[in-house]
């Protein structure tokens, strides 16, 4: 009996001693005060609402070794291919460089909204969504589904699309944008920042660089099917229904019906970011990102620098136009 009176005060004496350990010692959730995490304010829930699902993958980046005279000729300012299958740098120059995007700004975007889907799927179009230049024709007025505009944003490049998807955010625009940077931070992006879901320049400083842009690129196509299935094709006709017009969007530039095995992904262009390209190549047992920003002829050059991958790996490019 003695021995069992002697256990419960033991226990007893061990829980108050943890207890009085745990308030004087760790900090509380108090106005002043908050929970000690082991994680970087950036990748926790209470600073980072876009850390619910991370992926940290971080490409390994090295100069390629070896004779130059295969090298294809290039005005790009930065240039990376790489290969996911066997984790390689198949060619780099400047790829850590920051840049202004264009453009490829809405590889971002459709990331932001697709892990935002509206409970609905119902997205108004504002006459303040209808910003100029590249556009999917949306007008005032009407109503499209996620998807249709997905289409609209990554295949004809629409700026118009890309603020629909903004402004029917929950929070708004402005949380939308924030969204895309907190994402950023989130992937352990530390050279990209965006000021718009389109692209375009005046908004504010916006920049990545190509290595970022690989992670980025690399994260929507392991996440979301739809993304890829959308990025890959060529062209695509959305009925007309009773909230909306048909569109019928093409997606062009980016070597889709003319190197066999590229899979899309996605062109840019401002005066400030030059000519700029992200291209999926899957082609005999490997998956190749190519990446050119401020380039003067950016399909010829990605043409090139594909070719010049695949020799790089020992497997003959296919004949192509």
């Amino acid at each position: 009996m003695r021995s069992f009176f002697g256990y419960i005060f033991s226990v007893i004496l061990i829980t108050s001693l943890l207890l009085v350990f745990y308030f004087l010692v760790v900090p509380q959730n108090s106005n002043n005060q908050k929970y000690l995490s082991p994680l970087p304010d950036f990748l926790t829930l209470g600073f980072n609402k876009q850390a619910t699902l991370l992926d940290l993958w971080s490409p390994f980046i090295e100069k390629i070794q070896g004779s130059e005279k295969d090298i294809p000729d290039y005005t790009a300012k930065s240039v990376l291919m790489y290969d996911l299958e066997t984790n390689k740098t198949l060619f780099e120059d400047n790829s850590t460089t920051r840049m202004p995007m264009a453009s490829l700004t809405k590889i971002m975007t459709a990331i932001i909204a697709l892990e935002n889907k509206k409970p609905d799927d119902s997205y108004y179009v504002y006459g303040s969504n209808l910003v100029g230049e590249d556009s999917m024709g949306l007008t005032s007025g009407e109503v499209l589904s996620q998807e249709e505009l997905l289409y609209g944003l990554m295949l004809p490049s629409g700026n118009d699309a890309s603020e629909v998807l903004a402004s029917n955010y929950p929070e708004g625009r402005g949380a939308f944008i924030q969204a895309m940077n907190d994402k950023a931070r989130a992937l352990g992006l530390k050279d990209t920042i965006f000021s718009n879901p389109s692209g375009l320049q005046g908004d504010g400083i916006q920049h990545t660089t190509a290595s970022d842009l690989l992670v980025i690129t690399r994260y929507a196509l392991d996440n979301f099917p739809l993304f890829g299935k959308i990025v890959s094709t060529y062209e695509y006709v959305i009925p007309a229904t009773s909230t909306h017009k048909e569109f019928d969007l093409f997606n062009e530039t980016n070597l889709l019906t003319t190197y066999p095995g590229v899979k899309g992904v996605k062109t840019g262009y401002t005066p400030e970011a030059g000519m700029c390209l992200v291209t999926l190549l899957d082609y005999q047992g490997h998956k190749i990102i190519g990446i050119v920003l401020n380039s003067e002829n950016r399909r010829e050059e990605m043409r090139n620098f594909l070719d010049y991958s695949l020799n790089q790996l020992n497997i003959t490019p296919p004949a192509h136009q």
